[in-house]
Order: C-alpha cells, then structure tokens, then sequence
C-alpha cells in the first residue's frame, strides 16, 4: 500500500486574533498584545485561512509527514497562545562563595564575578523578549517574558549556557542560573 502524498491539519483561530499568510510562506498572527512574525518558508506548507480556522496541507511522505503536521499545529497554537496571553520563564541564580551580579544591558545579559571569574560573561537577549532582573536580599531571578515561544525558550538557554561550569565537576559546582519555571501570561 503506497502512503499518501500529501497530509492534512486544521487549527482553530481565535476571537480577535488574526492570520495572514504571504506568497513566501511567512506567517504574520496579530492579536490583543501584539504581533508575531514566523516564516515557514522551508517548509514543504501550504496554509489556507478560513473562517475562524486555518487549514494547511503538507508536502512529505509518511511518518515524517504525519510528525510534521502534528509540529505544525503546535507552531501555530503556541502563535495563538503568545498574541493573547504571551509566555513567561522565570530562571533563578545560584552561588555558594563568589556572589554574582547580573544586569541587563541593550539586548544582553551581563554576568559579572562569575565563581570569581574576572571576565564578564554575555548571554543574547532574541528581540521581543524582555528580561527583567529581580534582586530580594541575596536572591536574583531573572524573569522573561514575550510573544513568541521560541524566542523566549532561546534566551533561556543563552543564559543558562553563558554560566556554563567548564572543568569542574558538576554534582560540587553548582552555581548558575537555572531555568524554573515555564507559563502562559505576561507577568509584569
């Protein structure tokens, strides 16, 4: 039995929400807190908006096929979620003898002393992701919030990859920032 050669999805659309698709395949998704632009120009995709839903049909064989339909929709969901109510992680720092301090400049992160380090370590902050560094006594948590999962998720990992222990054992050498909690809702 020969596999299908193209596969189908739909997703619902939102009140208030609305999809825009160009000839290029970037998707633009508009809603009450703003805008979020992906391209999905690489993809074998072809999106067709209706009325409060968007069909798409998929390009590809089998499985790989079927896995990429199930992608799509969780792309196009977390777009949806992200317009109306955005994404939040929230990443906490840890330091046993050298205290830390961390303070955001432009679009970086700036971790300064380090385990004692003299240098300065730089984490990327992805645009439309706003970080916001809150100090209680010794405590700092970073909050992240934005629009687009991806983009959030992305910063995290920067951070969390810029405090990288290099030639120490990790199970002694704790200290870091460390993610702690993933949401849905812009936190102020």
């Amino acid at each position: 039995m020969a596999a299908k050669k193209e596969h189908w999805g739909e997703v619902g659309v939102p009140e208030g929400v609305t999809f825009e698709v160009d000839e290029n395949n970037v998707v633009r998704v508009k809603g009450p807190l703003g805008e979020v632009v992906k391209d999905f120009s690489r993809v074998p995709v072809e999106f067709y908006p209706e009325d409060g839903k968007v069909r798409y049909r998929i390009y590809m064989r089998g499985k790989r096929g079927y896995a990429l339909v199930n992608t799509i929709r969780s792309k196009l969901n977390n777009l949806f979620i992200g317009v109306t109510r955005g994404f939040t992680y929230k990443m906490k720092a840890f330091f046993v003898h050298f205290p830390m301090s961390i303070e955001v400049q432009g679009d970086e992160v700036i971790i300064r002393n380090f385990m004692g380090e003299r240098g300065v370590r730089r984490a990327k902050i992805l645009p439309g992701v706003n970080v916001r560094v809150v100090k209680k006594g010794s405590d700092i948590e970073l909050i992240l919030t934005g629009l687009d999962k991806e983009a959030v998720g992305q910063t995290a990992a920067n951070i969390h990859h810029a405090c990288r222990v290099k030639r120490k054992d990790p199970r002694v050498f704790l200290d870091g920032i460390y993610l702690y909690y993933k949401g849905i809702g812009m936190e102020s």
